[in-house]
Formats: C-alpha cells, sequence, structure tokens
C-alpha cells in the first residue's frame, strides 16, 4: 500500500471545521473576532431567497453576467459545477426541498462531461455537484459518475514532469506543458476517487501534481504566478507564464485563492504537513496585500493596486481556504480574515440594490487582461460565498456535503 493510500485511509470522517455552534439562530446572535454573525446569516439569507427567485428560470449553467442576467453554457464550460453547488448549499440553509430538486436536475446536465479528456476541469464541474449530490443523497448514479470523471481526469497527467495538463486536447501539443494554480482545485476529485474505488492511482497523482507544482509556483515571499510552463517531452522545467495575471512576475488574486484552498484540501487528505505549509505561505502574502476593505484588487502585484478592479470571487475563495487553514493549523488569525472577508463581500459586493440582477455577488472580474469580464458577477463567487458562511453558521451541513475531515 503506498504512503499516499495509507495516509487516505488514516484521514477521519466528521467535521473537523472551527467549532460547531449551538445552532443557526445562536450563531446569528454571535460575535467573534469583532464580526457580527447576524450580518452573515442576513447574507445567507439574501442569497438563498435570489437563488430561489432566479432558478426556475434558468436555462443552462450560469457562466457570467451581462447587464446584470445570466449568461449560459449548456454544456457547463468549467463552470458546470457550481450552479447545482449553489442550490445545494442553499437547501442545506433553507431545508426548502425545491433546491434539492433543481440541484439533481441541473447536476444532470454535466452527464457527458464525465468522459471528457480534454480538460483539467473535471473537478471544478464534479465536486460541488456530483460528488455533494453522492453525499447528500446516497445514491449511487453520483459516485459512479465522479468516479468516472476522475478517471477522465488522470488521462490527462504528464508522467515525466508529474504534472496534471490544464488546457487542450490530449492528442494538441498546444498547451501541453501548461500547468495553472487552478488545477489545485481539482485534484479532490482524484482524493475521493482513491477512497471511493480503493485504487491509489487517483491520489498517488494528485499528490505527485502537488509536489510539482509545490516546487515552483511558491516564490520566496508566498506570492505565486497563474501559470508555469514545462517541456511536455522530457518533463523538464520551462518557467512562469500567465493568462489571467498581469505577467508572469505579478500575483493573480483568484489563483493565489485557489492555492490556498487546493493545498490546504491536500494537506487534509494526506496528512503531508508540506501541503499545508504551502498553503500558509501563500496565505501570509494574501492576508498581508489585502486592502482595509477586505475585498481583494484582481491582481495584487499588478501597477495600479491597490487602486485597481476588484475580484470578490477571489475573497470568498479566499475564505473558504482561510476557514480551512484555521482548522488545519489552530492559527486563529486565519479565522478572524476569513469572517472580515466574509462580511466585507456580505456589506458591500452583494446584489441587494439591483432588482433585476440574477447574482447574488457582484464585483467579480473574470479575466482582466483580456477585457473580459471585469467587476461583473460570477457563478463561483456565489457559490463559494455561501460556502464560506455555511462553514461559520452550519459547520455539520458542510461537512456532510463536502467532507471537512482532517487527518487523524
Amino acid at each position: 500500500m503506498s504512503v499516499s493510500r495509507r495516509a487516505l485511509l488514516a484521514t477521519t470522517a466528521g467535521a473537523a471545521a472551527a467549532g460547531a455552534l449551538a445552532g443557526p439562530a445562536a450563531a446569528a446572535d454571535r460575535q467573534e473576532a469583532g464580526v457580527s454573525l447576524r450580518s452573515l446569516r442576513a447574507a445567507a439569507d439574501y442569497a438563498v431567497e435570489k437563488v430561489r427567485g432566479v432558478a426556475p428560470g434558468v436555462t443552462g449553467f450560469p457562466v457570467g453576467t451581462r447587464f446584470e442576467k445570466w449568461t449560459y453554457s449548456r454544456g457547463g464550460d468549467w463552470v458546470g459545477g457550481f450552479w447545482p453547488g449553489t442550490l445545494w448549499m442553499a437547501w442545506l440553509h433553507s431545508k426548502d426541498d425545491s433546491f434539492r430538486t433543481w440541484a439533481v436536475d441541473s447536476a444532470r446536465g454535466l452527464a457527458p462531461r464525465q468522459y471528457d479528456t480534454s480538460t483539467h476541469d473535471l473537478g471544478f464541474l464534479f465536486s460541488p455537484s456530483w460528488v455533494t449530490a453522492w453525499r447528500l443523497t446516497g445514491d449511487e448514479e453520483w459516485r459512479t459518475g465522479a468516479v468516472r470523471a476522475a478517471g477522465s481526469l488522470i488521462q490527462r497527467y504528464n508522467p515525466r514532469g508529474k504534472f496534471i495538463r490544464a488546457w487542450g486536447a490530449l492528442d494538441d501539443r498546444t498547451n501541453a506543458g501548461r500547468v495553472i494554480m487552478d488545477t489545485m482545485m481539482n485534484l479532490d476529485l482524484l482524493a475521493f476517487a482513491s477512497r471511493q474505488t480503493g485504487d491509489d492511482r487517483y491520489l498517488d497523482i494528485a499528490v505527485e501534481h502537488a509536489e510539482t507544482a509545490q516546487r515552483v509556483f511558491p516564490r520566496a515571499d508566498g506570492s505565486t504566478p497563474h501559470v508555469f510552463d514545462f517541456d511536455p517531452d522530457t518533463g523538464a522545467p520551462v518557467g512562469p507564464g500567465t493568462v489571467q495575471g498581469y505577467s508572469p512576475a505579478s500575483c493573480w488574486s483568484r489563483g493565489q485563492a485557489w492555492g490556498i484552498y487546493g493545498f490546504t484540501t491536500m494537506y487534509r487528505r494526506t496528512g503531508n504537513t508540506e501541503f499545508r505549509d504551502t498553503a500558509r505561505k501563500l496565505a501570509d502574502f494574501a492576508i498581508a496585500a489585502l486592502t482595509p476593505d477586505h475585498v481583494p484588487v484582481w491582481d495584487y502585484l499588478a501597477p495600479q493596486q491597490p487602486y485597481d478592479v476588484k475580484d470578490a470571487s477571489a475573497g470568498a475563495v479566499m475564505a473558504c481556504g482561510l476557514l480551512d487553514l484555521h482548522a488545519a493549523t489552530g492559527r486563529h488569525t486565519y479565522r478572524e480574515v476569513a469572517l472580515r472577508l466574509l462580511t466585507a463581500l456580505s456589506d458591500t459586493c452583494l446584489t441587494r440594490n439591483s432588482a433585476r440582477a440574477d447574482a447574488v455577488v457582484a464585483r467579480c472580474t473574470r479575466n482582466r487582461p483580456a477585457e473580459d469580464g471585469i467587476e461583473i458577477s460570477l457563478p463561483y463567487a456565489d457559490y463559494y460565498l455561501l460556502e464560506g458562511i455555511l462553514r461559520v453558521l452550519r459547520p455539520e451541513d458542510v461537512d456532510r456535503a463536502i467532507d471537512l475531515s482532517q487527518p487523524s
């Protein structure tokens, strides 16, 4: 049995996220780190009501807004898992079975993507949708499909460089050696597959990719580039790059958040403390780079920061990662900053003042260099905001949905 398999089997079930609360009503009245949790409950209530009003008219998978209205992908693009994931979070908060029905119906639309070998984003597609559906319903359909998707994902593994290729068809030489920070968030699907099948191969590939990313992405100060390229034939490193950041030497804030969350998750699934330490290094940089309003700029090292366009989605992802990191380290600063991030998003980034908005969270930026989606709404911002708030208000429910267990 491999080391990674033994570590996986040692992972305990149950919520080890920070302090279970007596219940949502009690949570709403508490103050923590100078933050009133009542505002977080109000934001979750607003999100649920917004989703309840929009869901009957959703005709595909939301990918972003145009003039405050969702635009859709029929196949899900890379974001298809977040709409059913948001519906599952809304169900956990409200206990309204309408959300459960919508979540199931939406997730089934991703069924063809189980066989998609052309993208590394299968974790984004299947973890918040199918894996969560299996955990909350026990229906074997979801487990089987998620494992099948993991099988498609590992076909993108390059054994010479020990990395999972980000983009492009398997027979396409373009970007064949390209690795991006986002892939860290897709590795948990592989950990799930190993746990469900007893096959070490999935988790071993996830560990090898994470070790490679850990070696090449973090700079001495804890910042990271978006991209790192390898020679696909030899596995030799070529160097950093970027697509969504300002430059190869800058630090795209959402990529930094993917890294914080992703490396902490890999620590939870393996017990490898080097992954936890890498997450801490990335987190410490991002915390120091936050502006006083606690809404991240789109790139922490772009020339116009801190007076630059915002990306609220980076704040939502980062908050979830920091809550995880607090549970993994016991360092209270991480939870305190997470609460401030969630409160800032709840107080300054929701669409409360717009009668026409389809989304919950505004002030997100999809791809600043391409001038694509500057301060719009994005489906992953809505998902991670709800996940983050419910990690605080309903940690046991979130544990049931996404497994917050820590290494024993």
